[in-house]
């Protein structure tokens, strides 16, 4: 959004230089009137922009925990009687994210000259994605702002309560993976060479293991190390862009729900993650067929996200959601049965609440049960990798005992 620099005459006949950002000259000129200054000079700022350039915005992100507190207090002051410009200017002063703060800066702009809450907000889309945007169309046409934000913001605590749960799960593994692999290369690279060279002194064979281990300090403590990262980086990337190609994206995706351990968990999240998802937008008064587009594109998984659209093409034939999920075999047979109970009810909302409150409740027991899989899992590992080097130091020094005894 270009940048202009006016000179403007203040209520109190003071002038002054400002500095705003609009669409156009005009829109400018127009905010600056509304804001009562008397514009007596302005034009597009040239140059580089060093505030932009450094501006902390560029370098920050908006979290899920971010615009579930927004929404919760913007429907507070809703409620409240608040106007809209009011409370979206107290809540860009409290706001400590840089990035929102800006957005809800530019969105009180954009209001201010007669765009509506939810277009304003489509311009930001890292701030506010399509899911967020449609929701919020919804409550304005419907005149019940405040209560879609409060469902917005039990929608984004419950997304926000799912994704620490599979953070906490793993994070454990993560770590002590990490520390694992720190010990093998620390006892690899400083620990082997020193027996290395009283194993050389001895003049003794080594056995297998010793002589592979002895083979991994080598490369460890030379320039083909170099090479092994080089190797690592190439596959990282390549797997990264296999994952971007649709068929890769497909592959890896299926895969990934049918590893085991992790594939349940993933599943379950994924079925929480919708049902709860398509629930709100559909009690929020957005249509069918849009809500289903944009859990299409907020699944996170592609396999579920053929699902999603195979269930969307059977409603536009006058088909039922239910079936098309069962057919594309991704979806648990209790999910499907409830949303099948809720179609024929008419309560498809309610019961797409009720499914989504009873599979993150199983997410919960999935990831508390896998936590106690992974604790002893990962200490028999760091175990193992540290006994099998001791063992390899140990098994050429046994050799040396048989020949001096």
């Amino acid at each position: 959004m270009p940048t202009f620099v006016a000179r403007v005459r203040d209520s109190q006949g003071k002038s002054k230089t400002e500095k705003i950002s609009a669409e156009s000259i005009g829109e400018a000129r127009t905010n600056l009137r509304q804001q009562g200054f008397v514009v007596q000079d302005l034009k597009e700022s040239q140059g580089i922009d060093l505030s932009k350039v450094f501006d902390p915005a560029r370098f920050s992100s908006v979290t899920v925990k971010d615009k579930a507190v927004f929404s919760r207090q913007f429907a507070a002051l809703v409620n409240a009687g608040v106007a809209i410009v009011r409370g979206l200017g107290v809540l860009s002063e409290q706001c400590s994210n840089p990035k929102l703060k800006k957005a809800l800066v530019e969105i009180s702009a954009d209001i201010q000259s007669g765009v509506n809450l939810s277009d304003s907000m489509r311009k930001h889309p890292q701030c506010f994605d399509a899911l967020y945007v449609s929701m919020i169309q919804a409550g304005e046409v419907g005149g019940v702002l405040d209560e879609v934000l409060n469902r917005l913001a039990k929608l984004l605590e419950d997304v926000a309560r799912l994704q620490n749960q599979i953070k906490a799960a793993m994070a454990y593994p993560g770590v002590v993976g990490f520390i694992a692999v720190a010990i093998f290369i620390g006892m690899t690279v400083f620990l082997i060479p020193v027996f290395a060279g009283i194993f050389k002194e001895l003049g003794t064979e080594l056995p297998p293991l010793t002589q592979f281990l002895m083979d991994c300090s080598d490369v460890l403590r030379s320039e083909k190390v170099i090479i092994l990262v080089g190797v690592i980086v190439a596959l990282v990337v390549a797997y990264k862009q296999y994952y971007k190609t649709p068929v890769g994206r497909l592959m890896i995706d299926r895969i990934s729900l049918k590893v085991p351990l992790f594939g349940d968990l993933i599943e379950k999240t994924a079925v929480a993650r919708f049902s709860r998802t398509f629930g709100s937008l559909t009690r929020s008064g957005v249509p069918i067929l849009t809500s289903l587009e944009i859990v299409r594109d907020t699944s996170g998984n592609q396999t579920i996200a053929n699902a999603i659209e195979a269930a969307r093409n059977e409603i536009q034939q006058g088909g039922m959601i239910s079936i098309a999920l069962q057919k594309e075999k991704v979806f648990p047979p209790m999910a499907i049965q409830m949303i099948s109970i809720g179609e024929e009810t008419g309560e498809l909302d309610g019961m797409l609440m009720k499914v989504a409150d009873f599979y993150e409740d199983e997410v919960e027991q999935a990831v508390k049960a896998l936590t106690s899989v992974l604790e002893p899992l990962m200490i028999v590992v760091v175990g193992g990798m540290v006994g099998t080097i001791l063992l390899a130091m140990y098994l050429p020094l046994f050799k040396v005992f048989e020949k001096l005894g």
